[in-house]
């Protein structure tokens, strides 16, 4: 009998369609409905593209009108959510409490058991209305802050920094967080996303494809790699007071010892982009405007030490995470809770999978190659 063909991680394995987003191997672009995505980030609000994912086309003026009110009107964080947030542990990790309030928010929902398309547009527009009162509110309350109420005045990234830095952000902050939202909204069948269809194939409903597509996105192999950008950076030590050549020259001879050791240092590589993340260059961009806002060049140094001396030893490139995670420190916020903001992002390009799971939908359930003991009894 022939050897079963095992392609571990499913690498390689197409299992389905999708008109979500693709990667464009001529152009080495990620295209969201058609639309390359360096394109969307460049000239759109994250609203308009969370509307394109859903709808497959941008809004029009009208439209993006009705559905940026109904987001606005979304943002209040449900007092009962804020309960449950505030009986867990700030030692549990943010992701937990992404998960959780998730999860409750689906229980509570008032079209909880109504998995119809409109049910589900309804319940992905109010996750994606809520979840940065979440975030906003988790970072607060771990340092020990009151939380700030959400504004009716401010776009969707205006709004996420208020909630959680109680301020008003400078135009060129808003700018580079909202092309942060609109670089991590879809992915196609990246791990969470396909955790999630998996749940959504046995016609559960979505808060729990969700719930599940976080708990996937928590891992460090995923979602979590941005936070073990930051905490590199920590071990390398930030010097703010040092140059960019000083901070460089440390973190590549950080790096070649990292390599020599056989240690494996997130934020570089990827399993669907052989010559370099197709996303990096804008996030990079918009990570050169903070450096330079916040006057930190060492933070460059410390990114151009690493990058080259991986690039020199093993030629591999930078993924998204890479310059996402110095982007979001220069911000403001804490380390763990980055993977969190990536679940605020990613909301939009989740349930867009999800209901188009639903549209034609068939049960994911592969086989396996046993290789445990034949067949024996018990004595």
């Amino acid at each position: 009998m022939a050897e079963e063909e095992i392609k571990k991680g499913l690498d390689g394995v197409v299992v389905d369609y999708t008109a979500v987003s693709k990667v464009n191997p001529d152009t080495n672009s990620l295209l969201y409905r058609g639309y390359p995505v360096q394109e969307l980030a460049a000239t759109r609000s994250f609203e308009e593209v969370a509307y394109l994912l859903w709808n497959g086309e941008l809004p029009s003026s009208g439209e993006l009108a009705d559905f940026t009110a109904r987001e606005r009107a979304g943002r209040p964080l449900d007092p009962v959510v804020k309960q449950v947030i505030d009986a867990l542990p700030t030692t549990a990790h943010p992701m937990d409490v992404c998960r959780t309030a998730a999860s409750v928010m689906g229980a509570r929902h008032e079209l909880a058991e109504d998995s119809s398309r409109e049910a589900n547009m309804a319940k992905a527009l109010d996750l994606f209305a809520s979840m940065p009162a979440v975030v906003a509110y988790d970072q607060r309350r771990r340092r020990g802050q009151d939380p700030v109420e959400p504004r009716d005045d401010l776009g969707y990234s205006a709004n996420f920094l208020w909630m959680t830095f109680g301020e008003e952000a400078v135009a060129e902050v808003v700018e580079a967080f909202n092309v942060s939202m609109i670089l991590y909204a879809e992915h196609s069948f990246n791990a969470s996303t396909f955790a999630g269809r998996v749940i959504m194939s046995t016609l559960s409903d979505l808060h729990s494809a969700v719930t599940g597509a976080i708990g996937a996105l928590k891992g460090p192999l995923h979602g979590g790699a941005n936070e073990a950008v930051m905490h590199t950076f920590d071990e390398i030590g930030i010097r703010p007071e040092e140059s960019l050549e000083e901070a460089a020259d440390r973190a590549k001879a950080w790096m070649e010892n990292a390599l020599a050791q056989k240690k494996k240092v997130m934020g570089f590589g990827h399993r669907v982009y052989k010559h370099g993340d197709s996303r990096v260059p804008t996030m990079k961009a918009a990570l050169d405007k903070m450096i330079a806002h916040y006057g930190r060049p060492e933070l460059l140094g410390l990114y151009n030490g690493l990058e080259s001396a991986m690039d020199e030893a093993k030629g591999i490139k930078p993924n998204l995470d890479y310059p996402a995670g110095p982007t979001y420190h220069l911000m403001g916020f804490d380390t763990n809770m980055f993977t969190p903001l990536f679940v605020a992002s990613r909301i939009t390009g989740w349930t867009a999978h999800f209901m188009e799971q639903l549209n034609a939908n068939s049960l994911i359930r592969p086989l396996s190659a046993y290789n445990g003991p034949d067949e024996r009894h018990v004595p």
